[in-house]
């Protein structure tokens, strides 16, 4: 058998990358029965019933370090969030959600704002300040800047990036300029609502030049956090992490208890009001969703 890469997935057929030729194939019955469902970016042992025409058989479905459920993707190192400073105006709740998700996974997290050309910078260094603050890598680009795609380019060399956000903030625009061969449709803003208009239409893995992958997925607009615990979520803020262990009680939830260092900190500026406000938020969704 040889080893490979899923790198899309449509119809029940699963296209195989083994550094050297991509098979059609198959997945053995033996693993549906085992309720084994291949997705894409899993690493596989596979048949190959026949060289010419390039078809085979998925056998074995190796183990997975991670799994993303939107976008349904496996083994990804990092992801890329992007959003618009504009176009569609950015939605930091949503954003706040995905680094939630990211966290849980795991994943090492770039905040990648885009369309900066549309706005003076004083209008959006504030969104900048709040992730940095919280200890976030941010990039900052647009089609005409050169820079900021070198900048990506270098993000992304040697890692399985997921390139996830909202419809229409320029996630496949930015794609084909980081790669030219890549040719991703690209489609504008709904004239009626302001939404992108989806034009990725399934999940498929995209290889670089400069070695690695990347993700490009169909756009999302709402994200349920209910995979983490009450006491869990503060583990996926950084800024809340770091203070892990200096209130006064172990089990703080940082809301009302005494003497809590990230109520301390946001008082004193140290944590942004507002990523603090969205914790708070999702912490009161996660036990809303416990009751039903």
């Amino acid at each position: 058998m040889k080893e490979g890469r899923i790198i899309k997935g449509i119809g029940g057929f699963y296209y195989v990358d083994d550094s050297i030729n991509i098979y059609e194939c198959k997945a053995r019955g033996i693993l549906r029965k085992n309720n084994e469902t291949p997705m894409v970016g899993d690493k596989v042992h596979f048949s190959i019933l026949n060289q010419e025409e390039k078809l085979g058989m998925v056998e074995e479905i190796l183990q997975r370090k991670n799994e993303l459920i939107r976008p349904p993707v496996v083994n990804v190192d990092q992801a890329v969030v992007v959003f618009a400073i504009t176009q569609p105006e950015p939605n930091l709740s949503l954003l706040n959600r995905f680094l939630v998700l990211a966290e849980g996974q795991m994943l090492d997290i770039i905040i990648c704002f885009n369309k900066i050309d549309l706005q003076q910078q004083k209008d959006y260094m504030w969104m900048v300040d709040i992730y940095e603050k919280a200890g976030y890598k941010v990039l900052l680009a647009t089609k005409e800047n050169s820079d900021g795609i070198e900048k990506l380019k270098r993000a992304l060399c040697g890692k399985v990036s997921v390139f996830a956000g909202p419809s229409g903030v320029g996630k496949s625009t930015l794609l084909n300029q980081v790669q030219s061969n890549i040719h991703l449709q690209t489609g504008g803003l709904s004239t009626k609502n302001e939404r992108g208009k989806h034009t990725t239409r399934h999940v498929e893995l995209i290889p670089l030049n400069q070695r690695g992958w990347v993700v490009d997925t169909p756009g999302f607009s709402s994200l349920k956090i209910d995979f983490t615990e009450e006491a869990e979520l503060q583990y996926c803020f950084p800024e809340l992490r770091s203070l892990a262990g200096n209130c006064r009680f172990s089990s703080c939830l940082h809301e009302n208890e005494p003497s809590c260092s990230v109520k301390k900190a946001v008082e004193d500026n140290l944590i942004a009001k507002e990523r603090y406000e969205s914790y708070l938020q999702l912490l009161e969704e996660i036990r809303s969703n416990r009751r039903y």
